[in-house]
Order: structure tokens, then C-alpha cells, then sequence
């Protein structure tokens, strides 16, 4: 659980969660977030415990500067709106366009338009059931964006985490066991710190928009400006693009 406080893990979940409106949602995001973080870990962090498999600095380095790079898309896409298009598909001067919306407490997305005869379906047509009703307001693009991100944080963590059971567990079954354990506590851990997060935006949402849209811009500058100074210190300071990389796995 603590391993979720990490500043990287913290700042790309903070630019995912800006948007988001309820706490439930913003859990279930930090769930799917955790879920692809163990994965990568399991799979990663497995194969070095079981094959004893050894990683270069440099391969090991270019999986830390993939978190770097992938800071600096989240923020871009935070700050110009882009994540919104994707999540949407609206395109512009088309009256057909899909988007979340609901119809009472049920929530879902479809291409539709606005005039008369063109949404697509009755109100209470409504053929998707109890997933769509509990995931609608996330959308396919929201489940994706997550679990993406949290397998590239995975993958830039699994070597650390598998040196850490190797030093403290000689029994592989054992190890492997204390990779799903971590997984659980990740997961555990990002649901809380999401929620947590999730909580100013979702409050001033609808009471204060422009504190809203500030917070926003301020998660996105922050995902930006951390990511550029990953990308120069692993590629440069920590000799990713030299000829002497330094490795060092946290």
C-alpha cells in the first residue's frame, strides 16, 4: 500500500481522476490502475524469481523512462482537452456523436444525435445491464486508460520488487506468493489514494467549475513538468542515450 504513494503513481492517477464526478468512479479507476500494476509485476518480477532472468541497466532504464514519457502524454492530454475528444468520439459539426449520458439512474454510451427520431433507442430501452450500469459512467476509454497506465508503471517497478524477494525469500512458490500479495496491497492502496484524490474534484465539480478547471490545469502542468524531469534525468543524468547507463532499481 505504500508503494501506491509513490510520486509517480500519485501524479499520473491525479491527472486520470480530474474529471471524474463521483468517488465510487474514481475507486473503481484506481482498482483497474492497481490491476494492470500487478499484472506487469506478476509476469515481470515472476519470470526474474523463477529463470533468474537478469535485467541490463540499459533495458531496465528504458522501462523507467517509458513512465517519463507516458507523465508527459497524460498531462498533454489533460491539459488540452484531448482525453475528453477520445473518451466521446464527437466529431465536430456532426449532429451523431457519442457520449455518456443517462437515462434516470442508468447510465451508458452509444453514437446517437440530439434531433427528433435520432438518439437511437426508447428512454426505457435500455439493453445493456448491470455492468454497463455500474461502469457507464466510465466509459470504454476510461477502463482502458488505467490498467494501460498501470502497466507501465508495473513494468518500471516489477525488477526492484523481484531483487526485494530474491534477497529475502530463497522458495520461489514463496516468492511468487509475496508478488500477489504486493499486487493486492497496490491495489488495495490506489483505490484509497484515488478516492481520496478524486474527492476535490468531484466536490467542486459542480459548486465552484472555475477551482474546478484550475485544479485540473495544476494536475496536468504537474504530470507534464514531472514527466519531462524523468525523461532528462534517466536519459541523461542516469546515461539511458550514453554509452555507461547506471541502473540502479527502486
Amino acid at each position: 500500500m505504500r508503494h501506491a504513494t509513490d510520486a509517480d503513481h500519485v501524479i499520473a492517477i491525479s491527472t486520470i481522476v480530474s474529471r471524474q464526478r463521483s468517488m465510487r468512479s474514481a475507486a473503481m479507476i484506481g482498482a483497474l490502475w492497481g490491476l494492470g500494476h500487478t499484472l506487469t509485476v506478476m509476469l515481470v518480477g515472476g519470470a526474474i524469481i523463477l529463470f533468474t532472468i537478469t535485467i541490463p541497466p540499459r533495458v531496465g532504464l528504458a522501462m523507467e523512462f517509458a513512465v517519463g514519457v507516458m507523465l508527459v502524454l497524460l498531462g498533454f492530454l489533460n491539459l488540452t482537452g484531448l482525453n475528453l475528444w477520445i473518451r466521446d468520439n464527437v466529431a465536430p459539426g456532426s449532429p451523431i456523436h457519442g457520449h455518456t449520458h443517462a437515462h434516470g439512474d442508468y447510465a451508458h454510451s452509444h453514437v446517437h444525435g440530439h434531433e427528433q427520431g435520432a438518439h437511437g433507442h426508447k428512454e426505457e430501452q435500455t439493453p445493456q445491464a448491470w455492468l454497463d450500469r455500474k461502469l457507464g459512467g466510465i466509459g470504454l476509454y476510461q477502463v482502458v486508460r488505467p490498467l494501460v497506465v498501470g502497466i507501465v508503471h508495473g513494468l518500471a517497478g516489477s525488477a526492484a520488487v523481484a531483487l526485494l524477494v530474491l534477497t529475502a525469500i530463497d522458495d520461489p512458490k514463496w516468492g511468487m506468493l509475496y508478488l500477489f500479495l504486493f499486487g493486492v496491497g497496490t491495489v488495495a492502496g490506489m483505490m484509497l489514494i484515488t478516492a481520496a484524490i478524486a474527492a476535490p474534484f468531484a466536490y467542486s465539480m459542480g459548486r465552484f467549475p472555475r477551482f474546478n478547471a484550475y485544479l485540473r490545469v495544476a494536475s496536468g502542468l504537474l504530470s507534464l513538468g514531472f514527466g519531462l524531469f524523468l525523461i532528462y534525468y534517466i536519459g541523461y543524468v542516469d546515461g539511458l542515450f550514453g554509452a555507461n547507463p547506471k541502473w540502479s532499481p527502486q
